[in-house]
Order: structure tokens, then C-alpha cells, then sequence
């Protein structure tokens, strides 16, 4: 770890909202603090005056596109990957052969970020931005312009409300340094707040969240299939996924290739959706599994679902949001590796167009169990891959844990 950079642990003052109450012995479990929350109204109700949502994905997943039907809700704080400042603070250099202590190490201090955030204490982040904020102000918040809420009023005042959908790169150049004070404001005046990330493994890692009383956390699962991801994978991060694209033109699978960065992805989604579908008590109304391809075929209708689930109204910013990024088009910004404009259905299979057979058959082998929890069917043949008109997304219902 850099010299200096070991991040406070310090809560700061706005991690519990002020509640007066009579006086009682401090709850020692979940079920004598809800006890209390019944006896209590108001208790209960400033308790969970938010909805706290997070995003759990991995990369090359579509979760930027999913982050987006938050975004664009003009009562949710919409923060897009800040748990990538933990990462380059503590583990800059992932090590394959340390990956078991510095996951321990990465997700302490991830679920202690989360929960600041979803209190509105963006001071928290302060410990692990680089350089460190001064007059809690920085231009250097991976991605601040995905963010609708940090660049619009009371955060940036470049833009008017009439301005509609505003372009990352707009905000970025148009927008001052981002004040965290503001941005603080902000978070409060909203009803909600989403986070989205692929930088926990799994949701048995988030379970300390899920039963903080003080939260109201609910988990949005986003999943694709294994060939899908990795095919993205192949085509966005050609220097990390080189040998695979040398296996892919070549035909020979290299000695030293990286299976990890295919079976940690099958591995983790594997304990994640099999924690999710055997419904432990503390999930209950708190998980929802998503598949992308269902979202893709179906946006409009998959997100009305997933607003049901969390009990929120549907807007027309985010419905005019979803037919506007939802269909064809040959923009540059359509093919932007980390952009949200595209053919959803189209986009939702096309990775059978630039994978070798071997290469399927060799991730269907490896990652068989996950691809069928989720409905993904498996092909044996090339021209069976190539066939487009057969889709390989099995028609399956994920019912929510209410």
C-alpha cells in the first residue's frame, strides 16, 4: 500500500440520521431493532427513508446500461463505481497468488464505503481519491459525469433542467471540480440511492448490508451468459485477454493462457445466484435476479419489473431514456466500449458471431453448472453457433424473494 494512503475508518457525523425516541436498551439483533421499529413508527420511517439499491455485476455484463435506468430518475443519487478508488488504493496490483487476502482486504473496506454512501457521506471517499480532496473538492471521481446527479443543480450549474440527457464528456469539460459538499446535498435531497458495481465477487459478500438495520439495501443481480462476457472481455480489454484473441485467430489454445479470467466469472456468479435462489431468510425482499438478454428482448417491460420490485415509480425520463438507447444505430458513441446506446436484442447474442467453436465449447465445459441455474443452452456444432435464427436463451421465469 502507497505511503500515507491507509484510509480512515472514522464515520463521519452524517452516518446516522438524528432520531429522537424515548429511551431504550440499545437492539442487540435485527429482530429487536424491526421490534422496535413497529412500536416506533417514525422510528421506521427515518430509519428507511431511502431506498438503497445496488447493481451487482461484473464487467462486460451490461450493468452500465442497468445503471442508467437509475440514473435517469429524477429522485435517485446514482453513484457509478466508487468502489474503484478502493481497489487502485489498496490492491493497484491484483495478485493471483494473494487474491484470497486481498479480497478479505478490498471488500471490509467496500461494504464500510457502501454504507457511508448509502448515508450520503461522500466525505468517506475522500480517504481513498488520489490526490486527496482539498476543501473537499476533486476533478479526479472515476467517472463523475455518469453521474446525472452530480452534474445538475445543486452540484453543477452548466446546465438547465430543460437540457434533458446530458453527455458524459459535456459534464466533465462544462462542470467545475466536483465539490463533495454539494454533491452531499444532493445525495440527501433524493428519495434513493443506487450504486452500481463489479467489484464485489458475489452477494454473500454484501450480507453484512443487507441485515444493517440501518440501511434499506436491495440487490439487483445482473447476469449474462459466460460466452457473452467473455467474448466482450476479448473485444474491450485486448492487452489483458491477448492470448485468447491469439487461441481465437489461431485455432491452438496458448500453454499459458489465463482460465481464471473465465472460471472466477462462472465461479462467482455460480455462489451468488445459488445463495439468491435457495432464499435465505435474510434475501427475503431483498434480491432480484436479472438476466441481460431478458432486459435486452424485453427492456421497457424487464425494467418495470425491477422498479415493482423496489418500489418505485416509473418515470418518463427513464421510459423515453430506454426507447431512446434501445434501438439500432451507427453513432460513434454506439460503440464506445463503456457506452449504453445500442441494439439491445441484437447486441444480446452477438458474441456467437466472433467466438470460435473451440473457444464455446471449452467455456461450455468449464462453466456447464452456471449455464444451466440461468437457461443458457449449450451448442454442439459450428454451424449450430452460427445459426442465429435459434436464440440460446431458454425462456425461464426468476421470481423475486418476497
Amino acid at each position: 500500500m502507497p505511503s500515507g494512503s491507509t484510509p480512515t475508518q472514522t464515520l463521519g457525523p452524517s452516518f446516522l440520521p438524528i432520531m429522537r425516541v424515548p429511551f431504550r436498551p440499545v437492539p442487540s439483533d435485527v429482530e429487536s431493532f424491526d421490534r422496535m421499529c413497529d412500536e416506533y413508527p417514525y422510528f421506521n420511517y427515518n430509519s428507511s427513508r431511502k431506498t438503497h439499491i445496488l447493481i451487482l455485476a461484473t464487467t462486460r455484463s451490461g450493468s452500465s446500461f442497468v445503471g442508467q435506468l437509475f440514473n435517469q430518475h429524477s429522485d435517485v443519487f446514482y453513484l457509478f463505481e466508487p468502489l474503484y478508488h478502493v481497489q487502485t488504493t489498496l490492491i493497484p496490483h491484483l495478485s493471483p497468488s494473494r487474491y484470497a487476502v486481498e479480497r478479505r482486504v478490498m471488500l471490509g473496506a467496500s461494504r464500510d464505503l457502501l454504507r457511508s454512501l448509502y448515508n450520503c457521506d461522500l466525505y468517506f471517499l475522500e480517504s481513498y481519491i488520489k490526490p486527496q480532496p482539498a476543501n473537499h473538492t476533486t476533478d479526479k471521481l472515476f467517472r463523475r459525469g455518469a453521474s446525472k446527479a452530480l452534474c445538475s443543480m445543486p452540484v453543477c450549474d452548466a446546465f438547465s433542467p430543460s437540457d434533458g440527457n446530458i453527455e458524459e464528456g459535456d459534464c466533465v469539460r462544462k462542470c467545475a471540480s466536483l465539490n463533495l459538499t454539494l454533491a452531499t446535498e444532493s445525495c440527501r435531497e433524493r428519495r434513493h440511492v443506487a450504486i452500481k458495481t463489479v467489484r464485489i465477487p458475489e452477494v454473500n459478500d454484501l450480507k453484512a448490508l443487507i441485515e444493517d438495520p440501518r440501511l434499506n439495501l436491495k440487490v439487483i443481480q445482473l447476469v449474462r451468459d459466460p460466452r457473452g462476457i467473455l467474448s466482450s472481455r476479448i473485444e474491450t480489454f485486448r492487452d489483458t485477454y491477448r492470448l485468447w484473441r491469439i487461441w481465437r485467430a489461431t485455432g491452438r489454445k496458448p500453454y499459458n493462457l489465463d482460465l481464471t479470467q473465465l472460471t472466477t466469472v462462472c465461479d462467482d456468479f455460480l455462489n451468488s445466484v445459488s445463495t439468491g435462489l435457495s432464499r435465505p431468510p435474510w434475501l427475503r425482499g431483498r434480491y432480484m435476479l436479472v438476466r441481460y438478454e431478458d432486459l435486452a428482448r424485453n427492456p421497457l417491460q424487464k425494467t418495470k419489473e425491477v422498479y415493482e420490485f423496489l418500489g418505485l415509480s416509473l418515470e418518463k425520463s427513464v421510459v423515453d431514456w430506454i426507447h431512446n438507447n434501445t434501438r439500432g444505430n451507427n453513432d460513434v458513441s454506439a460503440k464506445h466500449k463503456y457506452g449504453t446506446l445500442r441494439d439491445s436484442a441484437a447486441n444480446a447474442e452477438s458474441w456467437r458471431l466472433k467466438l470460435s467453436h473451440d473457444i464455446v465449447d471449452y467455456t461450455q465445459t468449464v462453466c456447464q453448472h452456471i449455464l444451466d441455474e440461468l437457461g443458457y443452452k449449450a451448442v454442439n456444432s459450428p454451424e449450430e453457433l452460427k445459426n442465429m435464427s435459434l436464440s440460446l436463451v431458454e425462456d425461464k421465469t426468476f421470481i423475486p424473494f418476497l
